[in-house]
């Protein structure tokens, strides 16, 4: 071969070679933009408060921005550089760090408000980028990869990368194009779920768009709307929320080449190698980028190990508390506490040791004996009273547990009512019935809230006619004594509804909440006081406020603890079956909320005897209130 035609060759390769990988970037373009999905994000209708606030961003708006460092991996205060751009980042940079303006561990409103600043004419976007398996050929995966300023789970963290991918039987992009992903996985913490292309719950919009449904604050992906349960190694668990109503968002698509040299010159900030957040402890810690992800270079072996589901956990429990809405508070609560002790670990220990203290010099000041159970309207200390109480629980357990019996029905039928009215569907890949929902949520949770207390009323109004009977030395049961509390259904309903009214409008303004706290524990003896005195609903509100007049504390603080004792151990029970069997979550929820149901009685107890307490020191004068005990007078109606 001549030197003439050796060069033509090298010419022509030259020009054929780009040729052939720009034909291959058209066609991974082209996938990109055919399955772009849909981001269906909870709404949050009002600044800072529950919702998204956050999404996936265009991450050019960080780049050369003066209110975001980079700082090395030496120290948390070690600044290189003051508005990085995208080809700082195309340095590598291992373990160096982006730093975001605010504070990870106590956000406040500092990154939204920042977020929307900085997004201020980008549009939201997501980032695509196909892959091949070297240990799956003919195997391809189209992944979408989303950004999000913050996260604000159990491991609150500056910066968040989430992703969802698509799998085909296809060797390459332009052969991807001409079939249908065959499985579908949606990230959620260290792993992902799975779903068939054809599966009844995966959502899709126009016939090649999937819709997404990122977690409030976690920005886990999900099929569906919902409360999930989500577990990490790293993260612990926590639970998962993508209810309704939202917001469909149609973000921008960037791809990112698959030949990586094309990927460094079209996106710099790929081949960073350091996090995407400020450096904090542990799991607070901002998280590395894709390209550092496995899911990067080996996304089909990655793919193996997606589940086939999500453990939902119920929103509404049968009856009662349900242990699943108790277990998702307290992760909430511990996880809350957890960032304090790493955030202010001495403030922190200190404060939890005082109330400690406290508690135990609180529980020391009482006496707790005698606490007989009879004779009621006697005097009794704060100690004796919740022994007293927790003591005729135990005596007349077949009695209390007839009467917690009434709180089951009640309860099946406020949740029969509020799920036909509160029903939403989606039809289309356009989410339907959130938007007029406001006033039938309203209808439902009235009726649903008045229902409730009228339970909760008779299970009080029959335990205090039981209590005065079998101190009577007569003999009863749950239904005699529902028979002779049914004359104060009325008056106990209109005062019942009328005190829960004015503390639950008085409790939705910070500043008043402690005035409804006031009011509740002076309404706390309303069903005692109408059943036991035969009062109108005004005369029982007039009653209750005169009685705990003067002792607001020590009626309220028993009445709460009692109610703690009752609410907290159906749960406990249901927490512990979570973390200790396969249980399903509604035979979980079926036992807490038969526990509560049951144990609802305890509380009525307790109020029956703090009742009494009262009555008797208002009956025989201010004197017995300044420490003669005991005192009594005649229970007997």
């Amino acid at each position: 071969m001549t030197r003439t035609a050796l060069a033509c060759l090298v010419v022509v390769a030259a020009l054929v070679a780009p040729a052939a990988a720009l034909g291959g970037l058209a066609d991974e373009k082209a996938l990109a933009d055919t399955y772009a999905p849909v981001v269906r994000l909870v709404t949050q209708e009002k600044e800072c408060g529950p919702g998204e606030p956050y999404r996936p961003i265009d991450v050019n708006a960080l780049f050369g921005d003066p209110t975001v460092a980079l700082r090395g991996p030496w120290a948390a205060s070690g600044v290189v550089k003051i508005g990085p751009t995208a080809k700082d980042l195309s340095k590598g940079l291992y373990q160096y760090h982006l730093d975001f303006p605010g504070n990870a561990l106590d956000p406040g409103c500092d990154y939204e408000r920042w977020e929307r600043r900085i997004t201020a004419g980008h549009r939201p976007t997501v980032y695509a980028h196909v892959a091949t398996d070297p240990l799956h050929p003919g195997k391809l995966a189209l992944q979408y990869w989303f950004f999000y300023v913050y996260n604000d789970w159990n491991n609150l963290h500056e910066g968040d990368w989430e992703m969802i991918q698509l799998d085909f039987d296809a060797a390459n992009a332009h052969d991807a194009l001409a079939t249908k992903p065959t499985s579908v996985g949606y990230s959620q913490h260290e792993g992902a779920e799975r779903a068939t292309w054809d599966s009844s719950k995966l959502d899709v919009v126009d016939g090649s768009h999937p819709v997404v449904y990122p977690a409030a604050g976690s920005h886990a992906n999900f099929f569906g709307e919902g409360l999930f349960l989500g577990s990490s190694a790293s993260q612990g668990v926590g639970c998962d929320n993508t209810t309704g109503p939202h917001d469909d968002l149609h973000p921008a698509v960037a791809t990112i080449p698959s030949n990586a040299a094309e990927a460094r010159r079209q996106f710099p900030w790929i081949a960073f190698q350091g996090r995407w957040g400020e450096l904090q402890p542990s799991f607070f810690n901002g998280p590395t980028g894709p390209n550092l992800k496995r899911q990067w270079t080996e996304p089909i072996q990655w793919a193996e190990g997606w589940r086939d589901r999500s453990f939902t956990v119920p929103t509404a429990s049968i009856f009662g508390t349900s242990a699943t809405d108790f277990f998702c508070r307290a992760i909430g609560r511990g996880s809350s506490a957890l960032v304090r002790l790493v955030h202010r670990p001495l403030e922190f220990t200190l404060v939890v040791g005082a109330l400690a203290l406290l508690l135990i010099y609180a529980l020391s000041r009482t006496s707790w004996r005698p606490a007989t159970p009879l004779r009621l309207a006697h005097r009794r200390a704060w100690g004796q009273t919740l022994a007293a109480a927790t003591r005729m629980y135990g005596r007349q357990l077949h009695l209390a547990l007839g009467i917690g019996l009434l709180f089951i029905p009640v309860s099946l039928l406020v949740a029969l009512l509020q799920s036909l009215l509160l029903h939403g569907t989606s039809a289309a890949g356009v989410e339907t019935g959130s938007g007029g929902r406001g006033v039938i949520a309203f209808i439902a949770i009235s009726i649903g809230t008045a229902l409730t207390l009228l339970g909760l009323g008779l299970v009080q109004a029959a335990t205090s006619r039981a209590l005065v009977e079998i101190d009577a030395g007569r003999p009863t049961g749950p239904l005699r004594a529902y028979w002779l509390a049914a004359d104060s259904v009325w008056p106990l309903l209109g005062a019942l509804v009328f005190a829960a009214l004015v503390v639950s409008l008085l409790a939705s303004s910070i500043y008043l909440l402690p005035l409804a706290v006031w009011l509740a524990g002076r309404w706390a003896l309303i069903a005692p006081s109408i059943e036991l005195e035969e009062l109108s609903a005004l005369g029982g509100l007039r009653r209750s406020w005169v009685l705990v007049r003067g002792k607001w504390f020590k009626a309220t603080s028993l009445i709460v603890v009692g109610a703690a004792l009752a609410l907290v151990l159906g749960p406990i029970v249901g927490v512990t079956l979570i973390l200790t069997t396969g249980a399903p979550f509604w035979l979980v929820n079926l036992v807490a909320g038969l526990i509560y149901a049951l144990t609802m009685p305890l509380v009525a107890i307790t109020t029956v005897y703090v009742y009494f307490d009262r009555r008797v020191a208002y009956e025989l004068g201010g004197i017995v209130d300044q420490g003669e005990l005991p005192a009594e007078i005649q229970a007997a109606l």
